[in-house]
Order: structure tokens, then C-alpha cells, then sequence
């Protein structure tokens, strides 16, 4: 807890809007001794040794720098104290504008709603350092030694580059030779410049360098048994041929690859029902044992027809389900549309990698016969990623070879042939082509829960959460950290993250053990990897009023808490990133951050001035700004000069998960008449940095709403709001349209009590 503040202005930052003068003698007389040292500097950059010297002799224990937004300078002030910002620019002085909408003239000072907001700040700066404390990190041993699962080409590659980094690795592979699918694949798609002829893939010499690696031990026909512990300490279980093998590891890399998906969902384009109806991945073994002597291939690309009839299908086995026609334990209706629609999905996420691979098996077939095949290509959508185009463009040209676009309406027998039926084709006319052999796409399906590739000895349980809403997918943030898996320390690599090429695993893997070693140093340190960087807090629980409840174990979106042998929570400091959502989950709130806390947040609001007379002085709305996305937003605003309403006061939170009921509360007791959480998107298709905050939040603010209810005051004061990073040009009108909104409700009840 800081007991001795400076304060400190930055003129040059703020700009001509404030009186900054007349602000920091506010603070001076509002906090007297508490704040020893309050200086208007003209450039803050050019004081940092006025500042150390003011720490030394003043014995400062806290520094408030107001002026810009600290995403523009956090880490940039390295004194020997704390230091907290407060964001007297982006979103004070650009952001401002009168309350009856219009833009300000500051030649005659500092319009009185701005100083009372920039003041507001300030105050909330001084409260938020008093409140807070350096963390102590928590550091543990943290092993170089990494554990790769999966022997497959991003298995061996992830193993190579984590030896050559200086790390120890254990590769673990289920079946008996090492290589996963790629055995099956000789020659690849282009791998090196020109980019346009097939390469080999040399597995045997990458196998060959794993199994001669002296810093690389290799378990065949093995599994994993159990995975517990934390990065930097993880205790692995190996079900091996010869025992259980127990070994500390310090990060994993899960690179299990894929497996396909069920020819159930490719029957009704002939699959299992027509004998020459095989997948790609099918037809590349048949090819490799030379047991083709098909000469005329049609390779097909547009699923249409199976995705219809998976659609089909599941709608009408929830109607019997519906309709009562189905046996009791299967009557789930949602049951039968989710997993065959999810399951189907499949096709169409590997999409890009069977346009590669169908080309690539049509010039391979071709050269295998000395081009006595005639390969046809029918596609709806051609998918062929960055500098594979070249091989597309070459492949257009290529003898024997034709591609056209097409929708295949249908494949059925017609004597010894396969007849597929073309429509709406680039050759302007619709035709049904006689074929020897129908190739399919290969639905990759990744290699994770249901395969129990990995089986956590977590609280939460041995498998990777909520896995249907990435389809199976283990990386849970395409977006903003490739690699990072719902579990902190396990990094996804490969097919298993998403349906690549071979090329592509080959990075991905180097990707993921870069966040492997990243990992591992920093649970040395004791400090978070992602997304805040660099973090020593970690939650603090005060047991003595626990209720084992058991919220925050089951809520923490990373399983960071498990129980103790008595059931109460048990933290793991290194599997936790730092959300705040236990304790934003915790009734009790005996859950707490060393530097950010419920009481340091609730003391912030209740350090606002609320003035009584609503109709005169307005309102006061509180905004509850995710750091991630809307405060970010909120400051590319105020940057390109878009305002907002004065009345609104702005606090950062991690994450919308780490919202407490009680924040609320504070506000409503203290006067704000409206409150505004605005966060990340969530649904389908969102990338909450922190998976589920947004949300937690959601569900959270349907409690806040009755209990409004029951006190008398509108639940519609309370609003959670949407916003992208990318979203600035909206921010101001999401605020500005709920400041209307609280207008029209008029005060808070509360209001003056």
C-alpha cells in the first residue's frame, strides 16, 4: 500500500485544454501529506531524475504520472517505486466536449465539467495507488525440459528446434514408428522457392535426426497417463511399453495431428456405397503402394451434397426428438443437429488444405502414369494459401490436368463408371463426366478431448474446456495468440490447431515452441506469459472466510485453481494469466491482486464526485472498460478527436470476467446513476483475449438485474456493451447513446441518500 505519493503533470502531453496549475493545486489541498510532492513538469520525459530524486528524499513509495493513456508509455518510467498513470489525454481532454454536444473553446480556460472530470481522475489515480501493492511474484523451479506428444512432422520438428534451443525434450508417440501422417506423403506440395515444383519430404531424415538427438528421448506405442502440475513444473505420466514413466517437464507442445472424418458424412457422395469413391487421404496410400490404375480421376472439392444431407438429417432427428419419436435417452434435440453440423464443418475448415493436396495428387498421379491420366479438378471454392498460388498457376497449364469450377449435384454408378454431375461450370454449360475413380476431400478432424491426447490431473477435468465452441480446435485464440491452449503451459501445434499444410506445420511448430521456452522462463521468473506480459500479481486468497463455493475453481477460464484435500481452493500462480475472473466470481470477495483488488476498484468509485442536482450538473455513469479491447478503442478515439459525453468516468479492468457485483453496488449506493461494461465480443465467433469474460459477465449482469429489480432501480441502468478493438469510430456513440438512455430514466433513487 502506497503511504507517500508524487504527483506529477505532464504538460506537454495534456495539452492546452486543463488549467494544469489549478489541477494540481486541487490535488494539494485534497490530499494534503498523504501526496508530498505534487510538480507541474512541461516535458515529464525530460524529469525522470527529479523524479528519483524526489523518491529518494521524500521517501516516496508510489508515483502518479498524469498525461497520456499508459498503454503509450507503461513500462517507460522505471523508478524505484510504484507507478500508476492517469489518462489525462486521450481520454480527458481529446475525448471532451460540452454536454449539450458541442465542441469546446478553451481560450478561456478550461470548460468547469472538464476540470471536474480531470480532477475525478486524478483523485481515482491517488486512491488506486493508496490500494495497491508491488506483487510478490511467485516463482517456481521452472524445468528446461519440454514435452513434445505427437510424433508427426510438427511433433518432430517441434522436438528438433526445442533440442536446438537448448531445452531437454521427451517426444511421446502412440503408434510404433514415428512420422504420423506424413508416411503417407512422399513427395509434397512445394516446400522451398521457386514454389512451384513438389518436393520430398526427407522424413526419414528429420526421424533420423530426432532418434540420434542425445538431448532427445523418444517413447513409442506410449501415451500420456496423466499431466499434472504447473508450467515450469509440470509432473508428466507416461503410459510407456515398459511402466509408467514419470518425468518434470516445464511446457508442452501438443502436436497430435489429425484423424478423418467419419465416412458416414461423405456417404451420400458415394463413400463406403460405390467402390471407387475413396478420400484423398485414401487415394495418397494407393498412390504410394502403386495400386492406381484408374486413368480417368475426377478429384472433388465441392461437399455440397454431404452437407445438405448432414443438415438433413440432424433437423429431422430433432424433430422426432421433438415430436416424440425418438427413445428417451436420445431425445436431446439439439444433440443430433450440433454434432453432425460441427462434425461436418470439418470439411469445409480443411478446405485449404485439400485444394493443395488434390492438385498435388493430380500431378503426381499423372507423372506416375508418364501422363496417360486425365485428372479433372471440380471445385466450388479453390482455397491455395499465399505463395502456394504459384503451384496452382503452374497445375492450370499442367497436361492432363483440367479444373473447372462446379457444383457437383450428384455421383452415381452408370456400368463400370462413376458419372458426377456438373452444373453452373466455367465452361458455361452443364455436363455429367464418366470417370474411373472419385476422389474426396479428407475431413480433418483434430486429435484432442475425445482422444484424451492428454489427460489433465486438473480440478476441471483431464480434458481440454469447452472444445465444441472451437470444433474440437485446441488453440482457443486464432486471433491474438496463435498456439495458447485453454491451458496454461500446453501450446498447440499443427493440424491440431487448425488444418494446414506441411510447410505450414513446419513453422507452426517453431511457433509454438518459441511460446514453449517463453513459457518456461517466465514461470522462473514468476511472472504471466500472455496476455499480460510480464505480470508478477497472482491471486491471493484470504481462506479464513472462504465458503468453498467452489465459483472461482470452476469459472477460472485456464483452470488455474484445483482443491485441496479439504476442498478449498488451491492455486497454481503459474497456470493463472491474471484475468481477475475468481474474483470477480467470489461472493465473499476474499480473492484479491496485490495491485488490483475489489476494494482498490470500489474505493476508485467512491472517490467520484456525484452531484445532486441531475437536471443542473448531469449525471454520472461509470464505464467499466475491458483493457484489452474497449480501453484500447476508447484511446484510438480520443486520439483522432472523437467526443464523448463528459459525464462518464472511465475505469480499466482486465477483463469483463473480473467484474464483481459489488463494483456495482458501490456505484448504484454512491449515486451513479448508470453503469456501462463494456468488453469484447462474445458468441460464436469471438476472441476474448481472456476466452469467456465477456461472457461470464454476461450471465453475471442477469444477477445484477434482479437484484436491481428488488431494490427499486431500473436493471436497464446496468448495460454490458460490444466492442472490437478495431471499433473506435463506434465507442463514442455506444456511450454517448447510454448517456441519452440514463437521461431519459432520469436520477438513480438513490441518489443524494
Amino acid at each position: 500500500m502506497a503511504e507517500k505519493i508524487g504527483v506529477y503533470f505532464d504538460v506537454q502531453n495534456i495539452g492546452g485544454g486543463l488549467d494544469v496549475e489549478a489541477l494540481a493545486a486541487r490535488t494539494r489541498e485534497k490530499w494534503g501529506d498523504f501526496v508530498p510532492i505534487v510538480k507541474v513538469c512541461s516535458v515529464l520525459a525530460d524529469a525522470v531524475d527529479e523524479i528519483n530524486a524526489d523518491i529518494s528524499s521524500q521517501q516516496l513509495d508510489g508515483v502518479l504520472l498524469c498525461g497520456v493513456s499508459p498503454r503509450a508509455e507503461i513500462g517507460v518510467y522505471r523508478v524505484p517505486a510504484q507507478v500508476e498513470y492517469v489518462n489525462l489525454r486521450e481520454q480527458c481532454v481529446l475525448s471532451y466536449k460540452n454536454p449539450d454536444g458541442s465542441q469546446p473553446d478553451f481560450s478561456g480556460g478550461a470548460p468547469e465539467p472538464l476540470a471536474i472530470m480531470a480532477a475525478d481522475y486524478v483523485n481515482m489515480g491517488v486512491v488506486k495507488l493508496q490500494k495497491s501493492q508491488p506483487p510478490d511474484s511467485a516463482t517456481v523451479s521452472g524445468v528446461r525440459r519440454v514435452l513434445v506428444i505427437g510424433g508427426g512432422i510438427s511433433g518432430l520438428t517441434a522436438a528438433l528446434e526445442a533440442a536446438a534451443t537448448g531445452y531437454e525434450v521427451v517426444l511421446v508417440e502412440k503408434s510404433e514408428q514415428l512420422g504420423g501422417a506424413a508416411v503417407n506423403i512422399p513427395v509434397s506440395s512445394p516446400l522451398v522457392p521457386n514454389w512451384t515444383e513438389k518436393q520430398s519430404v526427407n522424413l526419414n531424415m528429420k526421424i533420423s535426426a530426432v532418434v540420434g538427438n542425445p538431448d532427445i528421448t523418444v517413447y513409442l506405442k506410449s501415451q500420456m497417463e496423466t499431466l499434472g502440475g504447473q508450467p515450469g513444473e509440470f509432473k508428466a505420466t507416461i503410459a510407456a511399453p515398459q511402466g509408467p514413466v514419470s518425468i518434470d517437464v516445464g511446457a508442452v507442445v501438443l502436436a497430435t495431428g489429425w484423424k478423418p472424418l467419419d465416412n458416414k458424412y461423405l456417404a451420400p457422395m458415394g463413400l463406403e456405397c460405390f467402390a471407387n469413391v475413396v478420400t484423398a487421404a485414401e487415394f495418397g496410400k494407393r498412390l504410394l503402394a502403386g495400386n492406381v490404375s484408374a486413368r480417368r480421376i475426377a478429384f472433388v472439392l465441392d461437399t455440397t451434397i454431404a452437407e445438405d444431407a448432414a443438415r438433413d438429417a440432424a433437423e429431422a432427428a430433432a424433430q422426432q426428438a421433438q415430436d416424440g419419436k425418438m427413445a428417451e435417452e436420445e431425445k436431446d434435440a439439439g444433440k443430433f443437429v450440433k454434432e453432425d453440423l460441427e462434425s461436418i464443418r470439418h470439411l469445409a475448415y480443411s478446405n485449404a488444405v485439400n485444394s493443395v493436396g488434390m492438385l498435388r495428387l493430380a500431378d503426381s498421379v499423372c507423372e506416375q502414369t508418364d501422363d496417360a491420366t486425365q485428372a479433372f479438378i471440380l471445385y466450388k471454392n479453390m482455397t491455395v494459401p499465399g505463395i502456394l498460388e504459384r503451384f496452382y498457376k503452374k497445375m492450370q497449364d499442367r497436361l492432363g490436368v483440367m479444373m473447372t469450377k462446379a457444383d457437383v449435384t450428384a455421383i452415381r454408378e452408370a456400368g463400370n463408371h462413376l458419372v458426377v454431375e456438373c452444373k453452373n461450370t466455367l465452361l458455361g454449360m452443364d455436363f455429367d463426366l464418366e470417370v474411373d475413380l472419385v476422389v474426396l476431400p479428407t475431413g480433418m478432424v483434430p486429435t484432442t478431448a475425445k482422444d484424451a491426447v492428454v489427460r489433465f490431473d486438473y480440478r476441471q477435468g483431464p480434458d481440454f474446456p469447452d472444445l465444441q465452441l472451437f470444433d474440437g480446435f485446441t488453440d482457443s485464440n486464432y486471433i491474438c495468440f496463435p498456439y495458447e491452449t485453454r491451458r496454461t503451459g500446453v501450446y498447440a501445434a499443427g493440424c491440431v490447431r487448425q488444418p494446414m499444410t506441411m510447410d505450414a506445420c513446419e513453422e507452426d511448430a517453431c511457433g509454438a515452441v518459441l511460446k514453449a521456452a517463453q513459457c518456461i522462463e517466465a514461470a522462473s521468473r514468476g511472472v504471466a506469459v500472455h496476455p499480460r506480459s510480464g505480470d508478477a500479481s497472482y491471486p491471493v486468497f484470504n481462506f479464513v472466510r472462504c465458503t468453498q463455493c467452489k465459483r472461482c475453481t470452476e469459472e477460472c477460464p485456464f483452470g488455474a485453481l484445483d482443491d485441496d484435500e479439504k476442498g478449498t481452493p488451491k492455486p497454481n500462480p503459474a497456470r493463472c494469466r491474471r484475468c481477475g475472473t475468481c474474483f470477480g466470481a467470489c461472493p465473499e470477495r476474499v480473492i484479491s491482486f496485490a495491485d488490483y483488488n475489489i476494494d482498490q476498484i470500489g474505493s476508485m468509485i467512491r472517490e467520484v464526485v456525484v452531484p445532486k442536482d441531475f437536471r443542473r450538473e448531469g449525471p454520472r455513469v461509470l464505464v467499466l472498460a475491458c483493457e484489452n479491447d474497449a480501453y484500447p478503442a476508447l484511446d484510438m478515439a480520443g486520439m483522432r478527436r472523437r467526443t464523448w459525453n463528459p459525464y462518464v468516468r472511465i475505469i480499466p479492468v482486465r477483463c469483463l470476467g473480473s467484474v464483481n457485483a459489488i463494483w456495482v453496488s458501490d456505484a448504484m449506493s454512491k449515486g451513479f446513476d448508470g453503469v456501462m461494461l463494456l468488453g469484447c465480443k462474445y458468441g460464436d465467433d469471438y476472441q476474448c483475449h481472456f476466452v469467456k469474460g465477456s461472457e461470464i459477465c454476461s450471465r453475471r449482469k442477469e444477477n445484477i438485474a434482479e437484484t436491481l429489480n428488488r431494490l427499486g432501480v431500473q436493471p436497464e441502468r446496468v448495460e454490458q456493451l460490444e466492442v472490437g478493438i478495431d471499433e473506435y469510430d463506434k465507442v463514442p456513440d455506444l456511450i454517448d447513446g447510454f448517456v441519452s438512455r440514463i437521461m431519459d430514466m432520469g436520477p438513480n433513487p438513490f441518489k443524494g441518500m
